[in-house]
């Protein structure tokens, strides 16, 4: 190809670059908005984004899907921006009520995300992630490897870092608390495949490294 056929391509990948780098920071952007309206530590979300991507490299996740797998984590609960902060924040016990409403920000982030053509690979994680190896998570009920794989990955991650985080209803588990539990869900809760490979020693050193 000539040097003036060359011209377009390489302004159309530097265009296609831009594009991308902006799309991400626009990403991570509204998942820092989440976390100050749910009142999160600043960077919680981008420590379980990452954790999820080492998760996800260890489950031999092929590298574009790493990309869709890191958005769909730091959208994980866009759907919360449907459900009220008094909701959100309120300390101690939900009622059945209150509880019916949480459950709905799966829901709320499908349809959130799904009218963005260029998000649809990252909806797993937002609308799955609650979904329960047993079958019974919600919203849709999914059962083992019915539940997509990303989003398998990411509810070990979600409930560990959960587990290992100072709450405003309680303190931080021990690690050994955290990953007994782990354990013990694995095969209700959690693919045991997953529980498996977050448990390896060369995964557990990157994961308790601190991330933010």
């Amino acid at each position: 190809m000539s040097e003036e056929g060359s011209i377009p391509s390489q302004g159309l990948q530097r265009s296609l670059v831009e594009f991308t780098v902006a799309y991400d920071a626009t990403v991570e952007a509204f998942s820092r908005a989440l976390e100050m309206r749910e009142g999160e530590p600043l960077g919680h979300t981008r420590q379980v984004t990452e954790i999820t991507v080492i998760l996800s490299k260890a489950m031999g996740v092929s590298l574009p899907e790493q990309t869709h797998i890191r958005r769909g984590a730091l959208l994980h609960d866009i759907g919360k921006m449907g459900i009220p902060e008094s909701i959100l924040k309120k300390e101690g016990e939900l009622t059945k009520d209150e509880w019916r409403i949480i459950q709905m920000h799966p829901q709320n982030a499908y349809d959130l995300l799904f009218p963005i053509v260029l998000l649809h690979p990252a909806i797993d994680i937002p609308y799955c992630h609650h979904e329960r190896w047993d079958g019974s998570g919600y919203p849709q009920g999914l059962k083992g490897e019915m539940i997509p794989l990303s989003a398998r990955i990411f509810a070990v991650v979600d409930v560990w870092d959960a587990l290992t985080s100072d709450r405003p209803q309680r303190k931080a588990w021990p690690e050994t608390e955290a990953l007994a539990y782990l354990i013990e869900k694995a095969g209700q809760q959690f693919d045991p495949a997953v529980v498996e490979v977050f448990l390896k020693k060369e995964i557990r050193k990157k994961v308790t490294k601190p991330l933010v």
